[in-house]
């Protein structure tokens, strides 16, 4: 079923804030196997300029997928979450993540698409700090594959 193109430009409620901790970025770089000091040393990082340890790139990716959830979850917009694979993902960095922000996401749906019988949502996501200064935009593509034919 085709979701309602009215949707486009609906804007969800900023989350709770995320307090992004020094274990959860050095656990996230060990996952992903990157070994760059910045995101395990303190002291690498302020001899960069930080004031902390920063992020790996797509570390914030966690907190704006959880925020899209509220757009999946919407029953109104009626995705099939049962069928949704993650179709793409951007980032657009005005400063990196680092220990001790506290961080909100504010979902906003950009495009609603049928292609294929298959649906397709963009999401983006308005990362700020508690100074609501803007730290990173996310662009998340999902899509919900068409039901099979009996």
């Amino acid at each position: 079923m085709a979701l309602d193109q009215s949707f486009v430009g609906r804007t969800y409620p900023p989350t709770a804030p995320y307090e992004v901790g020094r274990e959860k970025i050095r656990e996230f770089a060990e996952a992903i196997g990157d070994a760059n000091p910045v995101f395990t040393d303190t002291e690498a990082a302020k001899a960069l300029g930080y004031p902390d340890v920063i992020a790996p790139p797509t570390f914030v990716f966690a907190i704006t997928f959880k925020a899209a959830g509220q757009v999946v979850a919407d029953p109104q917009l009626g995705l099939d979450y049962s069928r949704v694979v993650h179709g793409d993902q951007k980032f657009a960095y005005s400063r990196p993540v680092r220990a001790g922000d506290r961080l909100t996401v504010t979902s906003t749906i950009e495009a609603v698409k049928s292609l294929a019988g298959n649906d397709i949502v963009d999401i983006r996501g308005e990362v700020h700090d508690e100074a609501g200064e803007h730290v990173v935009t996310a662009w998340t593509k999902l899509v919900a594959r068409a039901a099979e034919e009996a």
